[in-house]
């Protein structure tokens, strides 16, 4: 497990700061949420913390070396990422998809090693996918595409992993499998999500964005009140807790007549998990 650390973290595009001093901080094995309004940034963090994006200003470190410091080939060896919509070529198959996540540790022209097989096996396993390994590409449904580039990021077997909206297009059922099975593996998680209900029991430590910025860190518990949720998304809730599992839980009651620019708040900038 590894430690993912943003420090005065910006990006803008054609002058427009879609990202503005972004602290943050992803620990050992904890599950980190990132929430706010489509527009607040989220995908943009994910990819700036993949490398897939050079910041305008700050840094990205992965435990103590900065993120640009990373070989490729060692970064792929320690970080898997699961974007909203990847594309493959039509013609291959789930397994041939799920093998890919195996490519960091082979030669060019290296054949997949008996070990490399039983990872593949166990990914295809644990994502629902044994039976639909042989299945296209392009036949598959969205949530399938989805849960086969979960089962190629298993197979890099990483340290850490970035999931954009990974519960799209999933039905219930495998909402609640994928982010069960994320809570369960030896990972540090960054994962953003709009369902505030599932980050709230899913996610140790959540960061809400609103307009680039970070408006509030903490326990979901600390972060999910309803003047946050007010102010960021607009939405009047009620906030308590299910009956039968003591979950927090937010029940959404009515869209507010106007939504805030910003909050009028100061914004807790940290997102380093507690306890």
């Amino acid at each position: 497990m590894g430690t993912i650390t943003a420090t005065r973290l910006s990006w803008s595009v054609k002058g427009h700061r879609l990202l503005d001093s972004i602290d943050m901080a992803a620990r050992d094995g904890r599950t980190v949420g990132l929430l706010g309004p489509n527009g607040s940034g989220k995908s943009t963090l994910l990819r700036l913390l993949a490398g897939l994006r050079r910041p305008d200003a700050g840094t990205v470190h992965y435990d103590d070396t900065g993120l640009h410091e990373l070989h490729r080939r060692v970064l792929a060896r320690r970080l898997a990422v699961v974007e909203q919509d990847v594309s493959a070529h039509h013609h291959v198959t789930v397994r041939q998809v799920v093998e890919l996540g195996r490519t960091p540790f082979r030669g060019r022209f290296d054949s997949l090693t008996e070990h490399d097989r039983r990872i593949v096996d166990a990914a295809l396993e644990r994502t629902d996918l044994t039976g639909k390994q042989q299945r296209s590409w392009s036949t598959l449904s969205g949530g399938e595409k989805q849960r086969t580039q979960l089962a190629r990021a298993l197979a890099q077997e990483p340290r850490e992993i970035l999931l954009d909206e990974p519960t799209n297009h999933l039905d219930i059922r495998h909402q609640l499998e994928l982010l069960d099975l994320l809570t369960t593996l030896d990972v540090t998680c960054v994962v953003a999500l709009h369902d505030l209900n599932l980050a709230a029991r899913y996610c140790d430590h959540v960061v809400v964005l609103d307009h680039g910025q970070v408006a509030a860190a903490g326990t979901p518990e600390a972060v999910l009140a309803p003047d946050l949720i007010r102010s960021v998304y607009g939405v009047d809730v009620l906030v308590d807790r299910e009956h039968t599992t003591g979950a927090l839980r937010i029940t959404y009651l009515a869209a507010t007549a106007t939504r805030p620019v910003r909050l009028s708040t100061q914004a807790t900038s940290t997102c380093a998990p507690t306890g």
